[in-house]
């Protein structure tokens, strides 16, 4: 065996064994650190985004490296003159094993990598906490029906508190909806005869916006809605009136 061939055989194999090992290291350097990063997590919202901001940065990465190796590769083997004709290598078996087994290894252990944090995220986003607030949603042609614990109804505006966890438990009444808050990074659907649900974390007052997000017919895209978070105080109030107008209300319908 020369000492090309010797050479091109070691460093397949080196290059092989270290490929093999990076999803090993990657786990067992990782996992430790992850699990610390997803049991801080109280909002489902940032660790969407941590998830979304790693993605982004190894495509980044990966689109730079290939890049690069293009950029190199029109350079060094560019023609220098009309008339040059190219001696490209013998491309033997070692190095047609080597550039397709050793790139498929380091990209699929990333992927594995990114895939495995996305599965425990959402394991975590499935867990709801305990000290929520339920409110059940009817969704309808063209419109988002919630229900309060204490009986009041709403209609294309969801009323929270701030600093409470919300959980809406989500039916439908005619067809497959999806229940989508874009700023809170949650969507589920709603269709007829099951029961589903999704939970965010609102913290600071505000409105954002509610939208379906499935397809659900002619003027779909007229199904939209509103979240206003309320500061607890102001939404005690609010939750306190209503309950009151809906007891008198029932009260007047009683008495005639």
């Amino acid at each position: 065996m020369s000492a090309r061939s010797l050479a091109q055989t070691l460093s397949l194999r080196i290059g092989v064994l270290l490929a093999a090992s990076l999803p090993v290291a990657w786990t067992s350097a990782g996992a430790g650190e992850h699990e610390a990063a997803v049991a801080k997590i109280k909002d489902a919202a940032e660790g969407w985004n941590e998830l979304w901001r790693e993605v982004i940065i190894d495509i980044t990465i990966m689109g730079v490296i290939f890049a690069l190796v293009t950029a190199y590769l029109l350079v060094k083997y560019r023609r220098r003159s009309p008339d040059q004709e190219g001696t490209p290598p013998k491309f033997n078996a070692a190095l047609a094993v080597g550039w397709t087994v050793i790139p498929v290894f380091v990209f699929l252990s990333d992927d594995l990598f990114v895939a495995a944090k996305g599965w425990n995220l959402w394991n975590m986003y499935r867990q709801v906490p305990a000290e929520r607030m339920e409110i059940k949603l009817e969704s309808g042609m063209y419109s988002w029906d919630y229900v309060y614990p204490n009986g009041v109804h709403a209609q294309n505006e969801l009323r929270v508190p701030a600093g409470k966890p919300i959980m809406l438990r989500m039916t439908s009444r005619d067809t497959i909806h999806s229940h989508f808050i874009p700023d809170f990074r949650v969507k589920e659907d709603s269709m007829p005869g099951r029961v589903t649900y999704l939970w965010f974390s609102p913290k600071e007052p505000g409105e954002h916006v509610i939208s379906c997000a499935a397809y659900c017919g002619i003027m779909h895209s007229y199904m939209m809605g509103k979240l206003v978070i309320m500061p607890d105080q102001d939404f005690t109030k609010w939750y306190d009136g209503e309950a009151a107008k809906l007891a008198d209300a029932k009260k007047n319908v009683a008495l005639n």
